[in-house]
């Protein structure tokens, strides 16, 4: 063989062993990358499964909800607040040490016809009810939990959300995407709160923003250590999958970091009421120049910060020692509405808040809190001081405060979010 065929042989060689060497290496490079995918997805279903079998308690019985809930009546003793190392010998108390002389009287409604207000049940008392002894638990689902940026943050709010009033730079608080039509009074102690809340299902622009209207309790600085109760009702199709009007309430003591979730979704509220489901449906809901629905959210320290639905529903409590700052009393208590803005195209979100109307349309239109009072350290409730109001962007959503004889201090807010004057 010619010295010039023998290079030619040994380059041909040399270049036919690389290519299977690539061939090679590219196939096991995928393999590689195939089996990591599925090591992780499988890793993903191991989590998540644990999470359901840690959150979906045994049922007694379980209720199919119209709405395609489940919901689940677990026995008081098996709810997820026993997960929680401090409650493991916890004695449940199943009422206030004390029973306030409010407690179980009948809120002030005005008496014109068209202000008739209308009581309000969840969708899935339709199907059945659950016993004494047990608790109604909306069961979560797996694509529940696969909606959230991990297992970890199930359930948790995904930034700081309280509305700072005091704030000089109005800016800072929009970096974060929340927008808020508050009332609020600050510069004491206060042992609670109590409001009524016209309930309407706002329409949500996207599936990663929400719409809600609570009451805040509220303690410590607004950063890192902040301690927060809040309860009313919300949209929030990331969290629930749809877009019905839910009950919630949450709680933290970190400033939303690590503790603190939705309703059940952790180890921390104790519910003691078998009537009423945190995160259920709430059902009917208001509608314009039609009938008018509201709910009625108390929220007082005795020895626990316990929480009241209506006339008579005392759902349960959240232990004292969950927090720091509320562990005597609160130092702001807010009310109103809060919306995620996105602004995914570039525009202002068109989420609505409350029932998507300014404030200035007034009754059977706007959204309202009414009757709005504090708790004081003997355990009465008060009609707050002085009310004050804040919204990052009025022409978005505004406040406007007022007060009756029948409504006592009230306010209506809301609005359609994006518009001609809100882009």
């Amino acid at each position: 063989m010619g010295k010039k065929k023998m290079v030619a042989a040994a380059h041909f060689s040399k270049e036919r062993v690389f290519r299977v060497f690539l061939v090679w290496f590219c196939f096991w490079g995928l393999l590689s990358l195939t089996c990591a995918g599925r090591l992780s997805a499988s890793r993903q279903n191991f989590e998540v499964h644990k999470h359901l079998r840690r959150l979906n308690k045994p049922a007694v019985k379980s209720i199919q909800s119209p709405d395609g809930d489940i919901i689940d009546c677990v026995h008081i003793s098996k709810q997820p607040a026993f997960d929680h190392p401090f409650l493991k010998d916890h004695k449940i108390q199943m009422n206030p040490s004390s029973v306030p002389e409010w407690m179980f009287e009948e809120n002030k409604v005005s008496e014109k016809p068209k202000e008739r207000i209308n009581p309000v049940t969840q969708l899935w008392h339709r199907s059945g009810v659950c016993s004494e002894g047990t608790i109604p638990v909306r069961r979560t689902k797996r694509e529940d939990v696969l909606r959230a940026s991990s297992v970890k943050r199930y359930g948790k709010k995904k930034h700081r959300t309280v509305p700072l009033p005091r704030s000089a730079d109005p800016d800072l608080i929009n970096q974060s995407g929340h927008q808020h039509a508050i009332a609020y009074v600050e510069g004491g102690k206060f042992y609670g709160a109590k409001a009524t809340i016209n309930v309407w299902e706002p329409k949500v622009q996207s599936p990663n923003e929400f719409s809600l209207s609570q009451l805040w309790i509220l303690g410590g600085a607004f950063g890192q250590d902040l301690n927060s109760i809040e309860a009313g009702w919300q949209v929030s199709p990331d969290l629930y999958g749809d877009n019905n009007t839910r009950l919630f309430t949450y709680w933290t003591s970190d400033a939303y970091q690590a503790t603190g979730c939705y309703n059940l979704l952790c180890s921390g509220f104790i519910q003691i009421n078998s009537q009423i489901a945190m995160g259920a449906s709430i059902s009917p809901v208001s509608g314009f120049h039609n009938p008018q629905y509201d709910i009625s959210i108390t929220i007082w320290k005795e020895g626990h910060w316990w929480m009241q639905f209506g006339n008579g529903y005392v759902l349960g409590y959240w232990p004292s020692f969950l927090f720091s700052y509320l562990a005597d009393s609160a130092s702001i208590v807010e009310w109103g509405g809060e919306v995620v803005n996105m602004e995914e195209d570039g525009h202002h979100t068109t989420t609505q808040m409350g029932s998507g109307q300014f404030p200035g349309e007034g009754f059977t239109k706007a959204s309202y809190f009414r009757n709005i009072q504090v708790v004081d350290s003997s355990n009465n409730l008060k009609e707050p001081k002085e009310l004050n109001t804040f919204t990052e962007k009025s022409n978005c959503y505004d406040v406007e405060v007022n007060k009756n004889d029948d409504w006592g201090h009230y306010f209506y807010y809301g609005g359609p979010g994006r518009n001609p004057k809100c882009q």
